[in-house]
């Protein structure tokens, strides 16, 4: 379930990906690239606050974040909600629909976001003809869980103070990665966000942050947060940080 701004018919060709020149990502043979390329239907553009995916429905379509920021998350009965994770270019969205019959979760963009297409229908062949691309599903789904298990211990072990600088540190780390940031050091979440992924009230998410600003790592503005040191933050938390070799990506 998608509102979509715009849908582009003339898609980017998958020769010519932006994501392909960067590092981060492992490069395709040309075999590769030839089914993904016909394995494409299209690009769509989403605004921010706009629904991707929603919790319980039934979507004909897989997509891959081409440019922008979104996040995933479930809610309870009452509107509570929890955010499980943040998605960036190169993500795959909707596969636990393609696997399960319907989104178990929700995704939600936070920036305009870019979305490749493809037709969930036509992920077999992906399968039957492309068994490196198969691992390449089977390490992105591999990787999202062990990124939730990090996600899990922050929020059940670390401190309020350690769980915010493990979040930001994430953030910031994955985003650079990926050449977001274009010379800034903005990450644009609102502190319900924050609240909202860490578990805590937004008074106590304000105080928390509060905390990391005052010893410098940090500076909140009102597009966002702007991250000043992520390697005192990912200190801070007692963050590894991320693995530094190249993943894969549909």
């Amino acid at each position: 379930m998608v509102k979509t701004t715009t849908t582009h018919k003339e898609k980017t060709p998958c020769q010519l990906c932006p994501l392909r020149r960067l590092p981060h990502f492992r490069e395709f043979s040309r075999e590769e690239l030839g089914f993904v390329a016909d394995f494409k239907k299209g690009e769509l553009v989403v605004d921010p606050g706009a629904t991707i995916f929603l919790e319980g429905a039934h979507s004909a379509h897989l997509f891959t974040i081409l440019s922008g920021w979104g996040f995933r998350y479930k809610t309870l009965e009452d509107g509570r909600r929890q955010i499980l994770n943040y998605v960036m270019p190169g993500d795959l969205i909707g596969l636990q629909g393609s696997i399960m019959g319907e989104m178990q979760h929700s995704t939600e963009a936070l920036s305009p976001v870019s979305l490749c297409v493809f037709e969930r229908a036509e992920l077999m062949a992906l399968y039957n003809k492309h068994p490196s691309l198969a691992f390449d599903l089977t390490w992105i789904a591999a990787r999202e869980e062990r990124i939730l298990d990090e996600h899990l211990l922050s929020i059940g072990r670390r401190s309020a103070l350690e769980r915010a600088a493990y979040l930001l540190a994430y953030l910031h780390q994955r985003a650079g990665a990926l050449h977001l940031f274009d010379g800034s050091k903005g990450i644009p979440i609102t502190q319900q966000h924050i609240a909202d992924t860490l578990g805590l009230s937004i008074v106590h998410t304000n105080k928390t942050l509060k905390k990391l600003s005052e010893r410098g790592m940090i500076r909140w503005q009102e597009r966002g947060c702007d991250v000043l040191n992520g390697k005192g933050l990912a200190a801070l938390a007692k963050w590894d940080g991320l693995d530094s070799g190249r993943r894969p990506f549909i």
